[in-house]
């Protein structure tokens, strides 16, 4: 992808109604997400119980944690992960420095958070946070490709491409979560959501699952 301001372009479809529906493609995608992570919670679930296990042995709390986000239509979704933070993580941000909440408020994240675990940290760096997904995709509420959920806060900062993201559901991974991730800021980010709205077809969705495995296998981005 050439470095540019797809946000920028007067082009972009602003509306629901306008954005070109894909029967054919979004009923391929439904199928291969069900069948997808249906063999991929059977196989994964040794995987699973020992995360649990470890989780819970070394810091206390739940092993899952529940991210309430925005899903299609704007619907508003749990998305499920392994517990990567402490338990009072929220309470946690009234203690951040005024350096911390700057970079906060700006990228809803930290590079160096305080919240998060030793085995939160390792988690994060093999993604491995991210496999309770699988459930979220069997249920229907994402898709193994798609933009990244966000939160509530987040959806104005894309103003008049906020119906365009959501006009599909979100993505255990996408084009901004193969390509860069934490390392690109949160208007590139932004950027390359809606590039992949404007964009998605079968082909697209295959390399994108393709750079994700070869990210995790590097480590790249993601923290």
């Amino acid at each position: 992808m050439k470095n540019k301001n797809y946000l920028s372009n007067k082009k972009v479809i602003t509306s629901n109604k306008q954005i070109n529906n894909k029967p054919v493609y979004e009923f391929v995608k439904r199928v291969f997400d069900i069948i997808f992570s249906f063999i991929a919670l059977i196989l994964l679930s040794p995987v699973f119980l020992i995360l649990a296990v470890i989780i819970k042995i070394t810091s206390e709390g739940p092993v899952f944690f529940i991210h309430k986000r925005v899903g299609k239509n704007g619907k508003i979704i749990g998305i499920f992960k392994f517990r990567s933070m402490v338990i009072n993580a929220e309470e946690q941000i009234k203690n951040f420095t005024p350096e911390q909440k700057a970079e906060f408020e700006k990228n809803f994240k930290l590079k160096n958070d305080p919240r998060i675990t030793k085995v939160g940290n390792f988690l994060r760096k093999t993604s491995l946070d991210e496999l309770p997904q699988l459930i979220n995709v069997l249920k229907g509420d994402i898709s193994i490709v798609g933009p990244r959920p966000i939160t509530k806060a987040e959806v104005k900062l894309y103003g008049n491409y906020g119906n365009m993201l959501l006009s599909i559901k979100p993505g255990l991974t996408g084009f901004w979560a193969a390509n860069g991730r934490s390392n690109t800021t949160y208007k590139r980010r932004r950027a390359m959501e809606i590039y992949y709205v404007k964009n998605r077809s079968v082909m697209f969705d295959l390399k994108i699952i393709a750079q994700t495995v070869l990210s995790v296998f590097k480590g790249e981005g993601a923290k």
